[in-house]
């Protein structure tokens, strides 16, 4: 007689983590200011304001958008943000720097606000694998943010998860 296949994973006290859970839907768009730059590399006040003042902003509705110059031009501080007020109205959320920079400053966000106080007394184990760009940084802040709270952390999958952290109740 066959023995009943028993998913003990299922069965567990585990609690699955997944960040790709909380990714925030939306386009990203990396906005190199370069084109707007006399050769790529000066800014010229005149011509960058009018350039500001021309462009379709409303193309950015609901985007997440990355501020930058691919170039080595010296850009002054004001001419990013006189875009990031183009974009205020527009976008989601506007950062300077690269698509990574972006991702992390959203988890940054998502993270600070998330209420994790359901995994207090819990093994939690931090789901690894992702099919979304979800930041190595987010890994670390929810790491940090569940440290105090979790009975043990992991990463990776139930079936070969990596421990990280086991609470010592000796010492509390």
């Amino acid at each position: 007689m066959a023995e009943e296949i028993i998913n003990r994973v299922a069965n567990s006290k585990l609690e699955v983590f997944d960040l790709e859970d909380f990714y925030p839907a939306g386009r990203r768009i990396h906005f190199d200011i370069k084109d707007w730059l006399m050769e790529g590399l000066v800014l010229r006040e005149k011509d960058f304001r009018q350039q500001v003042k021309e462009h379709d902003w409303s193309q950015y509705k609901d985007a997440y958008v990355a501020l930058y110059c691919s170039t080595d031009a010296i850009v002054p501080d004001w001419a990013y943000m006189l875009l990031a007020i183009q974009l205020e109205p527009f976008a989601k959320k506007t950062v300077f720097g690269s698509l990574e920079d972006l991702e992390a400053s959203l988890y940054q966000e998502i993270i600070t606000n998330l209420d994790v106080s359901s995994y207090k007394g819990k093994p939690v184990i931090i789901k690894g694998c992702s099919k979304k760009p979800v930041p190595s940084s987010a890994y670390l802040m929810i790491t940090n943010k569940l440290k105090p709270l979790a009975k043990s952390i992991m990463f990776g999958e139930a079936c070969s998860a990596v421990p990280l952290y086991k609470h010592n109740s000796s010492t509390k």
